[in-house]
């Protein structure tokens, strides 16, 4: 379907400057880029591939193993991409598949592994199949790929069922033939029809088109969503978005979305170079997400309800036990992740009281959102297992919370209702300098506006600069991979802490995190490695400043 020149299929000897440690993907840092809010490279103020290549060498220095890609498919741009019309196709904003192979080859060469973003759930609605299936009216054989339903009511007035769009209002949308179509997402993103052969060989061939490019692997949007109960029957319940993530829901997270998930693993070990699954996977305990990452199905899913916890020592530890109790049984990694692009910054939601979810409209007290955000950046990376991080936050960057409603972009925040709506704010262009119009991100401004204050918190800003975060970031990944006892693992010992502190022990490491708001005495455990804050010690003590995280080392 691809409408572009298509770019000569890397040779095998591509991943060779890549590391080939084995099993890499149970203890990488993997870094998110959203590309076009990460570097513009030719000033029309949206971010692309070319912007991104540019930037390589500062996520190598950085000290990331892998650099995970938002979408840069074809796509009207209904959801930031996540509308695609053309899955072998690059969007002319973000360049062409010229640009994303010479992205991928820099990449390996830094050392760098590379993974895409893939959308399966769901096309555009300017898909060929979709716009085939609207020509070709009901009963056509296109209608099947997607799920077509007559309406209820006198007249088929009213939908075929009670499921409403996560972005708000019904997931159905009715055509002009009378026949109505699903979406779970926007009306602009129809759901595909799993049930339907013909999608499963497509993104099977889809898998292989981009893993012969030299991809390392692939993120899973919606991986929860694409298979629906039988009968798509209702739910009987009007604030369904509650239960979403709590309760078990008929279009998300059903048993035969795991047959999927087989299939495309045969497809993936065809290929040398150990690539690898991620999947989102939105689910109502840690154990239906372990389900994601057994031995044949899938390498890591995203750890949402590590996410969504509390600067709170005592909801930390719950879920950092349930999360390796989960996943020690299917052999998997553990992952954990603090942001993405669709959620609150954590420098902003540590800067409010708790309790308030993922999507914050207020910017809290900006100097102990950061203090706590650093902090549990140094307590993620002292876990078992692999972590992710947003781009930006490296920086300390907090969410734009008041960007005007007529620059907005998010689809949910035009629905009315749904998710909050107000994802643009974590999405603005991450500043690299300290000056100009828009302090590095490109040369003819960008694409949302960025706060006066953008440039003191530049990559140019922090750099060299002892206590910077970007700088806590830099040495806390070094000192990552220096520590034998650091990374891959299914278990922490905890050592007995005062209440509201954090303390575990991985054979010589030591990590402790106050997330209390007073100081505390703890004892000093050895060689300080690292702190997120000012750390006194004296006659085998230490004192930890609030909300402040410390690393030890016994040996």
């Amino acid at each position: 379907m691809s409408q572009q020149q298509s770019a000569a299929p890397a040779p095998a000897t591509v991943t060779v400057t890549v590391a080939r440690r084995r099993d890499w993907w149970r203890d990488a840092v993997i870094y998110q880029v959203y590309p076009r809010s990460f570097a513009d490279s030719n000033g029309d103020g949206m971010g692309d591939l070319e912007g991104v290549r540019a930037r390589l060498p500062y996520l190598r220095d950085l000290g990331v193993d892998a650099v995970w890609l938002s979408p840069f498919y074809a796509s009207p741009q209904a959801d930031a991409g996540y509308d695609v019309a053309d899955y072998r196709a690059v969007d002319p904003m973000f360049g062409n598949l010229l640009d994303a192979d010479a992205l991928i080859r820099d990449a390996h060469g830094l050392g760098l592994r590379i993974i895409v973003d893939l959308v399966p759930n769901h096309s555009s609605d300017q898909h060929e199949w979709f716009k085939r299936a609207l020509a070709e009216g009901p009963g056509s054989p296109s209608r099947d790929r997607y799920h077509f339903r007559p309406g209820k009511g006198e007249n088929g007035e009213l939908p075929p069922n009670d499921w409403e769009s996560i972005f708000g209002g019904p997931a159905w949308t009715r055509v002009e033939d009378g026949e109505w179509y699903l979406h779970l997402f926007a009306p602009e993103q129809p759901d595909f029809n799993w049930e339907h052969p013909a999608v499963g060989d497509e993104f099977r061939s889809i898998l292989r088109f981009w893993l012969d490019m030299g991809v390392d692997g692939f993120r899973i949007d919606v991986a929860h969503g694409l298979v629906k109960a039988e009968g798509l029957p209702d739910i009987g319940d009007a604030d369904q978005l509650k239960l979403l993530g709590n309760d078990v829901m008929p279009f998300f997270d059903q048993d035969g979305v795991h047959e999927v998930y087989r299939q495309w693993r045969h497809v993936l070990d065809e290929y040398a170079g150990e690539r690898i699954f991620v999947a989102e996977a939105w689910t109502p305990t840690v154990e239906r997400t372990a389900n994601y990452v057994r031995p044949d199905e899938l390498h890591q899913a995203f750890n949402f309800q590590y996410l969504s916890t509390d600067w709170d020592a005592k909801e930390l530890r719950a879920v950092i036990d349930r999360t390796l109790e989960a996943m020690r049984p299917v052999g998997a990694p553990a992952t954990w992740v603090l942001s993405n692009h669709d959620v609150t910054r954590h420098a902003t939601r540590f800067a409010n009281p708790p309790g308030l979810g993922t999507q914050i409209r207020t910017a809290g007290d900006r100097e102990l959102g950061l203090r706590r955000a650093r902090a549990a950046t140094l307590l993620m990376l002292a876990l078992p297992g692999s972590a992710y991080v947003y781009q930006g936050e490296e920086l300390g960057l907090p969410d734009v919370v008041d960007l005007p409603d007529e620059v907005r972009q998010d689809p949910a925040y035009f629905r009315g209702a749904g998710q909050d709506g107000f994802r643009d704010g974590c999405r603005v262009p991450i500043p690299w300098t300290r000056q100009g119009s828009s302090y590095g991100f490109g040369a003819g401004g960008s694409w949302l506006p960025q706060p006066a204050n953008w440039g003191e918190l530049s990559v140019e800003a922090q750099t060299g600069v002892a206590g910077s975060t970007l700088e806590l970031y830099r040495s806390a990944l070094r000192v990552r991979r220096e520590q034998a006892d650091l990374g891959a693992g299914d278990a922490v010992e905890w050592l007995r802490a005062p209440e509201g502190v954090l303390a575990f022990r991985r054979g010589e490491f030591v990590c402790v995190a106050n997330t209390s708001g007073e100081s505390v005495t703890t004892p000093a455990y050895g060689r300080v490695l690292l702190a997120s804050g000012e750390l006194t010690e004296a006659d085998g003590e230490a004192k930890l400043p609030a909300d402040t995280t410390a690393w030890w080392t016994t040996a």
